[in-house]
């Protein structure tokens, strides 16, 4: 999980989830899901590109007996540059949230549940 994390998102890498995600990938995440490998990788991209200098720190994590199913709790920080449908202001950004995975036998993510402090960020980056 923690390499996902570094590889992906903190080198901003969307094409290194080829390593690390089944072709038939599931992302349920900010009210929306997203199917597939490759509209994972596209998803990804979009989120990149509304937040700069995107790190995401690993709080915590933890994995039941068999490790099928992971569970993270982290931390996203960076700039704004249009998330959440907000005027892309280079305000900083930090938003909390917890994923929790079902991984193969194999190692490799079959799904992925999000959830995200986002209306928490909302409210800030939109205040005053």
């Amino acid at each position: 999980m923690h390499s996902f994390w570094n590889d992906v998102w903190n080198a901003h890498d969307p094409s290194a989830v080829d390593r690390f995600v089944v072709e038939d990938f599931v992302i349920v995440t900010g009210g929306e899901t997203i199917t597939g490998r490759d509209n994972f990788k596209r998803w990804i991209e979009g989120f990149l590109a509304k937040v700069d200098d995107l790190h995401l720190e690993v709080v915590e994590s933890f994995q039941n007996a068999d490790g099928s199913r992971v569970a993270s709790r982290w931390l996203l920080t960076g700039r704004n540059n249009g998330i959440l449908g907000t005027v892309p202001d280079k305000q900083d950004v930090a938003m909390t949230g917890t994923a929790v995975w079902a991984v193969r036998e194999d190692g490799k993510l079959l799904t992925n549940w999000v959830e995200r402090a986002s209306w928490e960020l909302h409210q800030r980056l939109t205040a005053g």
